[in-house]
């Protein structure tokens, strides 16, 4: 099955790139209710409660699986945002830009490098923090922090993730504007609560993925909250 990009938010795991493409739950059947369900993957059962925190939606996970088994997870959210949107994440955050930027740096992208590694708003000189207009380029990238806003005109949307301590999480960014794919480009933008600091499991260093402890299960969960400033 392939992966398209309707919009909407769907789960990547155990990776988001790679084998399978954007993982191996969104394509599979979840059983239960929208407030509890429960998806079974090759090696792993993942459970998700939805619920309500003071306007908030979260998301709580069980992921059970053999003590040791890693994976990436994100919450791919693909959101529909104006040219003058932003995204605010702590200043100097380390983010981690991959190889598809390489045209976007002026100079050659280092061989055998996974990616390069820069400071939040403009990590090695690139202004990811605004969304823009189409301008031929796409992007990913990886910012080191579990909390982000998306702020689009008035409208403000927070999203975080939180973890056991040592666990990785990040907010990994897609800034597709109509550079993707080159047969037919598209604007997708893409701002990712996720477990891990990789896009691609198989290209997970030390720390770069999340791991199943001995008890077997590892929880996390997902904070979506929206609002809307007011203009007085």
């Amino acid at each position: 099955m392939e992966f398209v990009d309707v919009g909407g938010v769907e789960e990547c795991l155990p990776t988001v790139r790679g084998l399978p493409d954007h993982g191996d739950v969104w394509s599979r059947p979840w059983n239960g209710s929208a407030g509890e369900s429960l998806v079974q993957g090759k090696d792993f059962s993942l459970r998700r409660r939805i619920t309500e925190e003071g306007g908030a939606v979260v998301g709580e996970y069980r992921l059970s699986a053999d003590p040791g088994y890693s994976f990436v997870w994100a919450a791919h959210a693909l959101l529909d945002l104006g040219d003058d949107a932003r995204l605010i994440a702590p200043p100097a955050t380390p983010t981690r830009v991959f190889p598809e930027a390489a045209g976007m740096l002026g100079y050659p992208w280092p061989a055998g490098a996974r990616y390069l590694e820069g400071r939040w708003p403009d990590p090695l000189g690139l202004p990811l923090d605004r969304f823009g207009p189409c301008d031929g380029s796409a992007v990913g990238a990886v910012l080191r922090c579990g909390a982000v806003q998306v702020v689009d005109g008035s409208d403000v949307l927070r999203l975080r993730v939180e973890a056991p301590e040592g666990v990785p999480v990040s907010t990994a960014l897609w800034r597709n504007l109509g550079g993707f794919p080159a047969e037919a480009p598209y604007r997708s933008i893409g701002v990712e609560p996720m477990l891990g600091a990789v896009f691609d499991l198989v290209e997970a260093g030390p720390g770069d993925a999340a791991v199943v402890p001995a008890s077997g299960e590892l929880m996390w969960r997902l904070i979506v909250a929206a609002e809307r400033m007011s203009d007085d």
